[in-house]
């Protein structure tokens, strides 16, 4: 798996970022968009705005995202105008998450805020009393990701190709995808991180609505009723941890792989093209992937997944390196690649 922070650098990160963050609900007619580029609310103040949050305004007035670039670069005042026309005709109570001055997310009013502070508290406790050792972990623009591994479980693929059981959690608090707890399989021989998408828990950030009846914008505060149903969700989370590092779980995602080791191909270029377009890969990432399924010999879909996840470990970008250590799972389903037998 691609390295990132250590624990102690992801907490302090995430403790740092806590003392800057600052939410608010406002209804869009006390909300401005300046021909600078930024975003003035009513009785508050102005906020930079981040391009996640540009492009969030711009699919909330309907704006295509072309359109909307193009006058963010060439007609800053035109867009202003656009977006503070809609923002008044069509009224509404939205939550806009900030952070160091800046206006990083522009959210649905029911968008439940699901803190990265909130989740480390609850889930590094838990995960040391199962006895989880984190291994890789990152704190990017979009997501927080925490990579962990369970060396009570591990079992061979095949002779001397050992996987151990581990959880990858994830978390956007910018809208950017709702928290996940998923299983990972851990390859020793090589360090391959591989994420099994459809046996774990997603958490979509939706909750009540918020500030309908609101005519000014007011900071978002945490209630102890929100509070109550934090911890609910929390607990919910720890049983989740617990039913996903089971032999039982392990032995099916292990059944998978072994099955998939047993369907070869011999067509490698056709295969990888085809694997390009199932995972969008990049020119850069597709020679990759074919690099590494020449230079470890396996030719099956087995192969062919542990390629992808192993150029994973040489993006600079975390964020596409766990997508592709995800989206590699869907290779394991690949019936039509030519020529396996």
């Amino acid at each position: 798996m691609k390295a990132g922070k250590t624990i102690n650098q992801l907490i302090e990160t995430v403790v740092s970022e806590g003392r800057n963050k600052r939410d608010f609900i406002s209804d869009t007619r006390h909300v401005t968009m300046m021909a600078s580029g930024g975003l003035e609310i009513l009785d508050i103040g102005g906020f930079a705005l981040t391009n996640h949050a540009h492009s969030q305004i711009a699919q909330r007035v309907q704006i295509p995202q072309r359109y909307y670039d193009r006058m963010r670069q060439e007609a800053p005042e035109l867009l202003s105008n656009n977006v503070n026309h809609w923002f008044q005709e069509n009224p509404e109570p939205r939550l806009i998450r900030t952070m160091n001055g800046k206006a990083r997310a522009f959210l649905s009013n029911r968008y439940r805020v699901l803190d990265n502070y909130d989740l480390l508290q609850a889930i590094v406790p838990k995960l040391r009393e199962v006895g989880c050792r984190p291994e890789s972990m990152d704190i990017t623009e979009r997501k927080l990701y925490l990579k962990c591994l369970f060396p009570k479980i591990e079992m061979a693929v095949s002779v001397g190709d050992v996987v151990q059981a581990g959880l990858v959690i994830s978390n956007s608090e910018i809208g950017m995808g709702s928290l996940r707890i998923e299983p990972l399989i851990y390859r020793l021989v090589c360090a391959n991180g591989l994420i099994a998408p459809d046996a774990g828990l997603v958490k979509f950030h939706l909750g009540r609505a918020l500030g309908d009846d609101q005519d000014h914008a007011f900071e978002l505060y945490r209630k102890e009723t929100i509070e109550a149903t934090d911890k609910a969700f929390w607990m919910t989370v720890s049983d989740t941890i617990d039913a996903l590092l089971t032999p039982e779980v392990f032995d099916r995602i292990v059944g998978r792989l072994r099955s998939a080791k047993d369907q070869h191909i011999t067509d490698i270029p056709k295969t990888v093209e085809l694997t390009r377009k199932q995972l969008n890969l990049t020119d850069d990432e597709q020679a990759s992937v074919l690099h590494h399924l020449a230079e470890g010999g396996d030719l099956s879909l087995y192969g062919l997944t542990n390629a992808v996840t192993r150029t994973s470990q040489d993006l600079i970008d975390y964020d596409r390196a766990t997508e592709m250590e995800r989206s590699a799972w869907s290779l394991l389903d690949l019936h039509y690649l030519p020529d396996h037998r």
